[in-house]
């Protein structure tokens, strides 16, 4: 309880009253009051949710912060929320980078402040909302909603076709979702009239009934992940968003995608989701290594991390459908990973842009001659993009690609080129930007970061650090829902 309040209620509606506060401000007369308020929102918002992990009981899978109340009595549908060791941690993830968007862009945006403001506030209660919920309504209406604010973001304060990408990523998310909403319709008669995703999860059903559910959840979840081939929406989002939109965008939103595998695929339809398991494997396959050549040729940066987040996001969808503890544990540690570095990454960017109004790899190179706080800070996160040991990108990965090994050797053969893959795109990158000459007059007018750029890229830089050195608190949450859930998957649910 927080202030006699229940803690991922508050988590959830801190920040979304904090937003309408900031709207509240109105015009950019009051941007500055606009910017602290939604500062002191988003801090806020992080330290609530911080009793979400220092109570969490670790030898259990149950549910845990549990709250049910009546919602919509006539058709069985109830607020109900509750966190077990595969969602505690996304919620902090999402509450952890809130205030750093916040920062990114304080002196950035200069127009329409309040609103863009206010957009990521509201948008981080939502999707704490999404990992919380455990009434499939009131997981679909929070779904639903957290598209609201990353569409104006990129609509907005995008670059010069962001209406294309904001219409492109509103409807191949949408179109997903309504599938979705008929699969969790069905399972709701064939529960007795109940929308509690627990109770699914005991729903005996067909194996007809199971594929067509699986594959209406797979183009609602396979589109946020994203999947190849439902991937193509993703990097034309990012290169249209704001720095804030794409670091949301990449650090919390494609992790919603893969949280729904976990929540509502391998439990609810367990039967076809082994069915199904190699068409997955071979998908996430294909974006390990595809897309991570796709990202070898490309000219911008922006889109080159885009494609980089579409391979790493393969790793995660590899180490759920190969059914093993290490696979698993893995994919969850390479999602809360690829959080912190490529948000990272897309932060980078957005530091140069900011300076020089231009992604293009080409007008850059010798950057560390003016520049090298920034480039020993890009250059960490270049290394944990590329899976060093030693920094948290090596921790998911590894894992992943040992459970991969006890499922099959070729599978972990090919997961294991996207080490290669990525550190040919990131550090080929990296050099071509960072090192050489100064070639380019405006590079040489180029000013090194600032305090507050140095604040944020310093807080990643820890979180980076620490979890790739020590990874225990970052695992250990997660063993008893992990095992918990393995076992169910094993046990089918024919009738």
């Amino acid at each position: 309880m927080i202030f006699g309040l229940p803690v991922i209620s508050v988590a959830i509606w801190l920040p979304i009253i904090f937003g309408i506060l900031v709207l509240a401000t109105g015009d950019d007369k009051n941007a500055p009051l606009a910017r602290i308020l939604a500062l002191v929102g988003s801090i806020l918002g992080f330290l609530v949710t911080i009793p979400l992990y220092t109570g969490f009981a670790h030898d259990t899978s149950q549910m845990q912060f549990v709250e049910l109340h009546n919602w919509i009595a006539r058709f069985n549908i109830h607020y109900h929320l509750g966190v077990d060791g595969i969602s505690v941690l996304f919620i902090l993830l999402t509450s952890f980078f809130t205030p750093i968007v916040v920062l990114a862009g304080w002196q950035v945006i200069e127009k329409r402040v309040a609103q863009y403001m206010a957009a990521f506030l509201i948008m981080s209660g939502v999707m704490i909302g999404v990992f919380a919920a455990l009434d499939a309504i009131l997981f679909y209406v929070f779904w639903e909603a957290m598209l609201i604010p990353m569409f104006l973001i990129i609509g907005i304060w995008g670059g010069q076709n962001r209406v294309y990408a904001a219409v492109k990523f509103f409807l191949y998310t949408l179109l997903g979702s309504l599938l979705m909403l008929v699969a969790l319709i069905y399972l709701y008669n064939q529960s007795g009239g109940s929308f509690s995703i627990l109770d699914f999860h005991h729903v005996a059903l067909p194996m007809s009934a199971q594929v067509l559910i699986f594959i209406a959840f797979f183009f609602a979840f396979a589109v946020k992940v994203p999947m190849f081939p439902v991937h193509t929406w993703l990097p034309d989002a990012h290169v249209e968003a704001p720095t804030g939109g794409s670091v949301i965008l990449a650090a919390i939103m494609l992790k919603v995608g893969a949280y729904g595998f976990l929540r509502f695929s391998l439990p609810i339809v367990p039967d076809a989701s082994h069915k199904l398991a190699g068409m997955m494997i071979a998908l996430s396959l294909i974006a390990v290594v595809y897309i991570g050549l796709v990202a070898l040729i490309q000219s911008d940066m922006k889109k080159l991390v885009a494609y980089s987040s579409i391979s790493h996001m393969g790793f995660v969808t590899l180490g759920i459908f190969i059914f093993n503890a290490y696979g698993m544990e893995g994919a969850l540690l390479q999602m809360i990973s690829h959080g912190f570095v490529s948000g990272a990454l897309f932060l980078c960017v957005g530091v140069l842009y900011d300076r020089m109004h231009s992604r293009n790899i080409a007008d850059y190179g010798g950057v560390a001659n003016r520049m090298p706080v920034f480039a020993a800070f890009f250059m960490l996160f270049a290394m944990a993009n590329s899976g060093l040991p030693g920094t948290s990108g090596f921790v998911g990965e590894f894992t992943v690609i040992l459970g991969a090994m006890k499922a099959n050797f070729w599978y972990a053969f090919a997961a294991a080129t996207t080490l290669v893959f990525g550190a040919a795109y990131t550090l080929w990158m990296y050099k071509r930007v960072i090192f050489g000459a100064v070639a380019n007059p405006h590079v040489a007018e180029l000013t090194d970061m600032n305090l507050r750029e140095k604040t944020i890229f310093t807080i990643l830089a820890i979180t980076v650090l620490g979890m790739g050195l020590y990874p225990l608190p970052f695992s250990e949450i997660m063993h008893a829902s992990v095992n918990d859930l393995l076992v169910h998957v094993a046990h089918s649910k024919l009738p």
